[in-house]
């Protein structure tokens, strides 16, 4: 990952998160590694900028947020450790479901062979391009649609990371998921949701249940220009 020229920030401020994130029992080290190097910063507005690295959510615009660096660590963390399709500590390939302003999008990008990712509002995906444009990665490919559906064409995946709460798993999901495959989602209302790891064995499913999360929703079939 290229960064130079991206500006400066206290890299302090990134090993205390990192530190957060060790202490809240993160464990995998290419993800932390990721996590330490990412410029969480280019990815909020300029007035929102100085609590980057705060271990918290904060909004984006269009009713969205940038997801808490711990999920955004922990759902990487769970579709990669001891995944059976890792070649040199990378996935093949991870379909992303709501791109955001594309932060988790630059964390799974760089332990990947190659994302996919969709967004439903075009001006946050627009916004997404540019920040992935400016790390130097050219491993994405975005896509404004329904991301409820999926990427058909473009599976199956070894993985796929959720970044919004349907109230019930899309089958498209589970369907697009190789043989091997993780789907990390957030599932419920409003009110309660919970973080599930679906693993596809064959034709059965195996869930987990990570942790108690509080996402948007996934709308379905409402894209925004």
């Amino acid at each position: 990952m290229n960064l130079a020229g991206i500006g400066m920030t206290s890299q302090r401020t990134r090993e205390r998160l990192v530190g957060r994130l060790l202490e809240q029992g993160i464990k995998h080290w290419g993800v932390l590694d990721v996590v330490r190097s990412t410029p969480r910063h280019i990815f909020l507005d300029e007035a929102l900028s100085h609590r980057a690295y705060e271990d918290v959510a904060l909004p984006i615009g269009y009713n969205q947020t940038i997801s808490q660096p711990y999920i955004v660590a922990k759902m990487t963390e769970a579709v990669l450790d001891n995944h059976p399709a890792l070649a040199q500590g990378k996935l093949g390939k991870v379909l992303e479901v709501g791109t955001g302003c594309g932060y988790q999008t630059a964390i799974i990008a760089a332990l990947a062979n190659k994302v996919y990712s969709v967004e439903r509002i075009k001006p946050l995906l627009e916004k997404a391009r540019k920040n992935i444009r400016l790390l130097g990665l050219h491993n994405v490919q975005f896509k404004h649609d329904d991301g409820s559906m999926g990427w058909k064409e473009k599976g199956p995946f070894d993985a796929i990371i959720a970044a919004a709460a349907p109230q019930y798993v899309p089958p498209e999901l589970l369907e697009q998921l190789a043989d091997g495959g993780r789907l990390i989602i957030p599932v419920g209302g409003e009110t309660s949701q919970e973080l599930r790891l679906i693993t596809r064995q064959g034709d059965e499913f195996h869930t987990q249940v990570i942790a108690s999360v509080r996402f948007v929703p996934l709308f379905v079939g409402a894209l925004q220009n």
